[in-house]
């Protein structure tokens, strides 16, 4: 299995495929970040997590889709 960082130091891609990589780790760690949160707060509040689920999902859907745009 290749590891992400060591693409990103070993830089043999001419630099399309850091920044295709890159564009996608902006676009999705966020969404990912809010879900585990979210998942982790889930019995204690759940009204938060259920925000917490729906933001991510709408920063998934914007994020997804501003990046699609930029990539093709």
């Amino acid at each position: 299995m290749i590891n992400a960082s060591l693409i990103i130091l070993e830089g043999n891609m001419s630099g399309l495929g850091t920044a295709i990589l890159l564009i996608l780790l902006l676009a999705l760690s966020p969404a990912i970040v809010a879900t585990i949160i979210g998942f982790v707060i889930k019995n204690k509040r759940p009204k938060a997590a259920k925000y917490l689920f729906i933001l991510s999902g709408i920063y998934l859907i914007i994020g997804l889709g501003i990046c699609g745009t930029l990539l093709s």
